[in-house]
């Protein structure tokens, strides 16, 4: 048999298989890379979604409460709101700066736990516009603002409240 008669065959060298397998392994590691930090973006994005609606919730309640309230009391600190809901109820928001939370009290059934509100509160202020009707003072509008966090993400969500029966 002469070596004319037999054709080599096609196929890849050992070298283009090293080559291919490595470009694979780099590609490969690339997508897993963008893979992990699009799961660890979203995660990060679902715990700043989570601390922002709770406060946002909060001021929804908030306000829907401080709108219709009987009385606002005029004496509290600018991080505590006491007020006489519309039906009648004995309530204080109070933000606890030791706990970072945003707290509900009931007066006037003290043997019932606080209802947190709110977590992760940063900072929380209830500015009250306090007018004088004869010599007795009182609640006009609140301003309130709640600053939140997580991580490293700080979020401030403010809002203003007219109570209508005083308007």
């Amino acid at each position: 048999m002469s070596a004319g008669k037999y054709k080599f065959k096609s196929g890849f060298t050992f070298a283009e298989m090293l080559i291919a397998i490595v470009l694979t392994a780099l590609l490969l590691t690339a997508v897993g890379v963008a893979f992990d930090a699009a799961m660890d973006n979203f995660g990060e994005n679902e715990d700043m979604f989570k601390s922002v609606n709770l406060a946002r919730q909060s001021l929804l309640r908030l306000t829907s409460q401080l709108r219709t309230a009987q009385a606002v009391l005029t004496t509290d600190p600018n991080t505590r709101c006491t007020m006489i809901t519309a039906n009648g109820e004995d309530i204080t928001y109070q933000y606890d700066s030791q706990a970072k939370t945003l707290k509900l009290i009931t007066n006037d059934d003290l043997s019932d736990s606080d209802y947190m509100l709110c977590e992760n509160v940063e900072a929380m202020l209830f500015t009250k516009n306090i007018a004088d009707d004869g010599g007795v003072d009182y609640v006009k509008s609140v301003v309130i603002t709640i600053t939140v966090s997580e991580g490293d993400f700080e979020k401030t969500v403010s809002t203003a409240v007219a109570l209508r029966k005083n308007l």
